[in-house]
């Protein structure tokens, strides 16, 4: 019996199995004529049909038809990518020049879409684990107010006596924080609430008022059922001399409020406050907790035009698939306020240590610990190299879409280096923005940080490299929103392990995975610890998984 074997060299092999005994008794040419097959059938066979058909007309038409239908597959597609999909396969043909040509051209394809910010080559399970939402556990808003509060609010939005006047200061998210607190100290005291004053920033410079960042007929609107919100203080009131009060103790309580200020409201009919920042105590009663989040959550709505242009941005990132948002705290002001060092260069680090012996007072505490010493116990911002890392362990592809939020850094795009190399898919506003779009904007710092706000919050995944009020109101809004994903960096836990350098790194990720497995934005209740602010925390005073309770 014959056997025949590819090789490719494009030559066959042929074995034939002949007993021993029949060989013997052929002589060698016969022999031979079993061992070679004739030429002449072969040829016969395969050339006369040839001849045949090239001389029938049907075929020439039909080689003419194949040939035109191959040109017009050149012009839309790249034909070689048909080549893997041909039913008749010759792996003896292929060469290694071949090969890499094939390669390269896949290459290209791969780069033209992450160009287009289409998925590539992570695997499935690499994509869906990160961009894997945690389990909201049924919770849902509910802001449900007691019969008592609904029955006093038709009093107190119908008085027409006493009037609350507050200024508020700090950036953009410290300022959404007190104007919380000064809806709710109007409450307290049954006053109508003068439209917050904005301090002008020392740092920015931004002279913005409330209407410029936020949508004004939206707040009053929202509220209208429980504090009466106004403009301006009436003509009745405007000659009145209001009481000035600008030293409220940390963390007060209702009864502290009323206390001090209600007499003295309803004998003069205003009342002034100035650095409301913590003032008010983090746990008050029910209704007063929920009122809190809907002011946060529901009446704070940034102007039409930054709404606008932030949706616009995020949709643009959106666009590129799933995203990551990151707050980057890396300012220059930020490392001399915490006390810490960014790590890029002595130079850098002498510049900050001279910054804050000059200005002492800018540091914000425990001004008796050392760097190394914030550094351990959690105090300071990630660097980026400490982000990029903790990143990589956490499962970010390479691919990943990335808008990072914040002022520039200090040391500026060489600050980054370490992130950009890691994760070219690197976008901030500038990038993402036409120059006329944001040259309106130009010279607001609080517009600017209200953008990062819009597009962080609608980002498949966030994570701060520092705590701060921003990444508090995100953590907030995220879990209102039905628990986004939300990275809390567990930086005193976690960074002994990155100053060992010898623990090999599916060691380091398997340990900084265990470390977030609960740090992902689960729902975490905020009784489960006193001085929680609700707007961080919303389970379970504006939240709950209860199927018969109102959602909103």
């Amino acid at each position: 019996m014959a056997k025949s074997k590819n090789v490719c060299n494009g030559k066959k092999l042929s074995y034939i199995s002949v007993p021993s005994q029949i060989i013997n008794s052929l002589s060698s040419s016969s022999l031979q004529s079993l061992l070679v097959s004739p030429k002449r059938n072969n040829t016969n066979s395969f050339f006369s049909v040839y001849k045949r058909s090239c001389r029938s007309p049907r075929v020439w038409l039909f080689a003419l038809f194949l040939f035109g239908l191959v040109g017009m597959l050149r012009l839309g597609w790249n034909i070689d990518t048909l080549i893997p999909f041909s039913p008749y396969p010759n792996p003896c043909l292929e060469t290694q020049s071949n090969t890499d040509s094939v390669a390269q051209k896949h290459d290209a394809l791969v780069a033209n879409t992450n160009n287009l910010g289409q998925p590539s080559h992570d695997s499935p399970s690499e994509i869906s684990e990160f961009w894997k939402q945690p389990d909201g556990m049924g919770y849902r808003p509910c802001l449900d107010f007691s019969a008592e509060y609904r029955r006093t609010s038709e009093v107190m939005v119908k008085d027409r006596s006493k009037y609350l006047l507050v200024v508020v200061s700090g950036g953009i998210s410290q300022q959404r924080n007190q104007i919380v607190d000064a809806v709710v100290i109007a409450r307290i005291l049954g006053a109508a609430l003068v439209v917050p004053i904005l301090q002008v920033n020392v740092i920015w410079g931004d002279e913005s008022e409330f209407s410029d960042i936020f949508d004004l007929a939206h707040f009053k609107s929202v509220l209208a059922n429980d504090v009466r919100i106004v403009s301006s203080l009436p003509s009745t009131h405007v000659m009145t001399r209001p009481v000035e009060e600008k030293r409220t103790p940390l963390h007060v309580s209702p009864q502290w409020i009323r206390s001090r200020y209600l007499k003295r409201i309803n004998r003069e009919g205003v009342l002034l406050l100035r650095g409301l920042d913590s003032r008010l105590s983090k746990d008050l009663p029910s209704d007063l907790q929920k009122l809190r989040c809907k002011v946060a959550f529901q009446a704070l709505k940034f102007a039409p035009s930054i709404l606008e242009l932030g949706n616009k941005l995020a949709q643009r990132m959106q666009s590129k698939g799933p995203y990551l948002a990151l707050h980057l705290r890396m300012e220059k002001d930020v490392w001399v306020r915490t006390g810490c060092l960014p790590g890029l260069s002595k130079e850098y680090d002498e510049l900050i240590q001279s910054e804050r012996r000059r200005r002492p007072e800018l540091l914000t505490a425990r001004s008796n610990m050392t760097f190394h010493e914030r550094k351990l116990v959690g105090l300071c911002p990630l660097n980026a190299i400490e982000v990029t890392r903790l990143l990589k362990a956490l499962g970010a592809p390479k691919t990943a879409k990335i808008y990072w939020a914040g002022g520039q850094p200090l040391g500026g795009k060489e600050a980054l280096s370490p992130l950009t190399k890691e994760f070219p898919h690197f976008y901030n506003k500038d990038d993402l923005a036409l120059p006329e779009e944001l040259e309106p904007f130009a010279k607001k710092a609080s517009f600017m940080a209200a953008i990062d706000y819009i597009v962080s919050e609608r980002s498949d995944v966030f994570m701060p490299s520092h705590g701060g009020n921003m990444g508090h109101a995100i953590q907030g809004q995220r879990a209102f929103s039905g628990h986004k994903k939300y990275i809390t960096p567990n930086k005193r836990h976690m960074l002994p392990y990155f100053l060992n350098s010898s623990m090999p790194e599916a060691e380091f990720n398997r340990i900084i995975k265990e470390l977030h497995h609960e740090s992902l934005g689960q729902p975490e209740l905020r009784t489960s610890k006193a001085g929680r602010d609700v707007t961080k925390y919303p389970v379970p005073e504006c939240m709950c998984n209860d199927a018969h309770s109102h959602f909103i």
